[in-house]
């Protein structure tokens, strides 16, 4: 909980970091009207947190509630929270220290950083904060045990969990099956939130579905979508390769078209239809997603599990089936380098990952081929 205060109105999570203000960001705002219009100043704002991605502009946001918490707990009148003293920050981190991991406290510290800047304020980078930030980082707690990623086992229990004939059930399979199959993160498929769909990053129901045989009668599916992490608005085309699993992507992918076939082109892929709400269809969110394949695991006697882990879930799946690295990299859109960092990750849940079925030479078969990726990409060991 927060005082209550006029700068801090009740706001979304990654809206906090243009929205909430300071006496010195109010008078900040009105010397910039001086000289701009007021629609050319809620464009500047628009405009700066539009530079950010949700995602970051949520961890930003949960900074500052974190800062704003620690100030109202001593009494720190508003004026001094920005600028902030240098003192006041490095005591806001020592706060935190040994119960938070180094990098939230980096996160959170980035988001006041970019607060102050938006509104004109000084960031202190003083010797304490360089110190206390050192102290924090020695003194962090252990990280969180490792999240098994998602495996087939998983799969199988949304594939029987699910009830297809439903439109919302259909649309949740079919982003499981593309996200795993296709080492694809979440937010390339569905939005963060009822709201947040963006046409320029978010990929619609209307775009083209191209479903081809190869001449060696291997079906795919192929769709672009509008943006990535590392393409940026160039985006990508997601290829989706038919396989005999009954989670094959590309099948599940047809499914969720057919039973929402009346969405409008300009909904995301991925929404539903569903009488409860006026438009007749609603978008599939994150967190309706995730939450729906945790109840279907929780029932089957899996654990809980993230968005991310269906992206290295897959990537795994398809390299212990003996997919060449170069097109796991491809089919992921990852680079040598940062397929090769990535890799680190999944030599590191491997045993979480591995069941009866992939005895200890198939193990050492994919420990070899990596080992080949990595020279011929002269990456150190």
């Amino acid at each position: 909980m927060i005082a209550a205060s006029s700068l801090r109105p009740f706001v979304l999570a990654d809206e906090r970091i243009t929205k909430w203000t300071s006496p010195h960001a109010t008078q900040f705002r009105q010397d910039l009207g001086a000289f701009i219009s007021p629609a050319a100043s809620s464009r500047l704002f628009h405009i700066i947190s539009e530079g950010m991605d949700v995602r970051t502009r949520k961890n930003y946001g949960a900074g500052l509630l974190r800062f704003t918490q620690f100030c109202d707990e001593l009494g720190i009148p508003e004026a001094m929270r920005m600028p902030a003293p240098e003192a006041l920050v490095a005591a806001f981190i020592a706060r935190h220290a040994g119960v938070v991991r180094h990098d939230t406290i980096g996160s959170w510290l980035s988001g006041l950083a970019v607060w102050h800047a938006i509104n004109g304020a000084k960031w202190p980078g003083g010797s304490i904060l360089t110190y206390v930030k050192k102290g924090a980082k020695k003194v962090e707690p252990p990280p969180l045990a490792k999240r098994p990623p998602v495996t087939l086992e998983h799969m199988h229990a949304l594939f029987t969990g699910l009830d297809l004939s439903n439109t919302f059930d259909a649309a949740v399979f079919a982003v499981a099956c593309c996200a795993f199959w296709g080492c694809r993160r979440l937010g390339e498929l569905i939005v963060p939130s009822r709201h947040g769909f963006d046409g320029e990053k978010h990929v619609a129901a209307g775009v083209d579905v191209g479903v081809r045989t190869l001449p060696s009668d291997v079906r795919y599916a192929v769709f672009h979508i509008p943006w990535t992490k590392t393409t940026k608005r160039e985006g990508a085309n997601i290829i989706l390769t038919a396989n005999p699993d009954p989670t094959d992507p590309v099948t599940a992918l047809l499914h969720h078209r057919v039973m929402n076939r009346a969405l409008p082109s300009g909904a995301p892929m991925f929404a539903f239809e569903t009488n409860g709400e006026s438009a007749g269809w609603a978008p599939m969110t994150r967190d309706w997603f995730l939450n729906r394949c945790n109840g279907v695991w929780t029932m089957a006697g899996l654990g809980v599990l993230t968005g991310h882990c269906f992206r290295i879930g897959g990537a795994t799946e398809l390299l212990l089936r003996g997919t060449h690295p170069d097109i796991v990299a491809t089919q992921g859109g990852w680079k040598s380098k940062a397929f090769l960092e990535y890799w680190r990750k999944i030599e590191s849940i491997l045993p979480l990952f591995i069941s009866k079925s992939f005895d200890q030479s198939r193990i050492q078969l994919l420990s070899n081929t990596m080992d080949e990726f990595r020279r011929r990409n002269a990456a150190p060991s």
